[in-house]
């Protein structure tokens, strides 16, 4: 399974960071970025100028929101379909920043996975747990229940075009990292629960990244863990040489 290497710009950056971004993350590529499947994902307002520099290259463009509805009075929101209308191909969803800050729910979260697979596009479903959940050993319950809500009623054709990515909020943005230990186990309870949710031969195919203080230090250790299939990466992305670092180690 090819890895997935995605930034996530969070409210970072500016069109002439993308301008000295792109180029230096296409021309620093390995082999062109045949070991991972890259998407970078910037503020929307960024969206289509990513697509512009992007274009002709193996590089993703990606969301990190989106509302469920096709259109409607929701000030300040954007629908599926104007992403595709300014060339994203992914989106982020449920990052632990639109659950906490944002109130997002698993019923809201499993309405947006569903309109952007029955409109053709990747979707990134976020989930973790809080440090307190962790300590608790509550974690793998969470995270369960946080899959079957985002996820009640799929089918494999819905698994077909998801990533998950497990994000311990306690490691978002900390510089603390799970170790690589406890982020293959992780990984392990998650392709667990999708196959019982699901079906465990679709299941199997579905890409499971690590987020949470991913950076080239650390970057090895993890995406060598046999049940993590990629990484999502915050701080670290936002420079095409760090980025780069962490996508050269990537398993090909």
């Amino acid at each position: 399974m090819k890895q997935w290497i995605v930034a996530n710009w969070k409210m970072n950056g500016s069109r002439s960071d993308l301008e000295a971004f792109v180029p230096a993350l296409q021309a620093g590529l390995r082999g062109g970025g045949d070991a991972a499947r890259v998407i970078v994902c910037p503020p929307a307002p960024y969206l289509s100028a990513l697509a512009e520099l992007a274009r002709d290259t193996a590089i993703g463009v990606g969301a990190q929101n989106v509302h469920a509805s096709p259109k409607g009075a929701f000030t300040g929101e954007i629908a599926v379909s104007m992403l595709q209308d300014v060339g994203a191909d992914t989106c982020i969803v449920g990052h632990s920043e639109r659950r906490q800050l944002f109130g997002e729910t698993d019923e809201q979260i499993r309405d947006k996975l569903l309109a952007l697979r029955s409109a053709g596009l990747l979707a990134i479903l976020c989930v973790g747990e809080t440090l307190e959940q962790r300590e608790a050993n509550q974690h793998e319950t969470v995270v369960e229940r946080q899959l079957r809500g985002a996820l009640m009623g799929a089918d494999a054709a819905m698994l077909s075009g998801l990533a998950v990515a497990y994000e311990p909020v306690w490691a978002i943005g900390t510089g603390r990292t799970a170790t690589p230990e406890q982020a293959n186990a992780m990984h392990a309870v998650i392709r667990k629960a999708l196959g019982a949710i699901v079906a465990p031969e679709a299941a199997a195919d579905v890409p499971i990244l690590y987020g949470g203080s991913v950076n080239a230090d650390n970057a090895a250790s993890l995406l060598g863990q046999p049940e993590i299939n990629g990484a999502l990466v915050g701080g670290a992305s936002l420079k095409a040489d760090s980025f780069l670092a962490i996508i050269n180690q990537a398993k090909a």
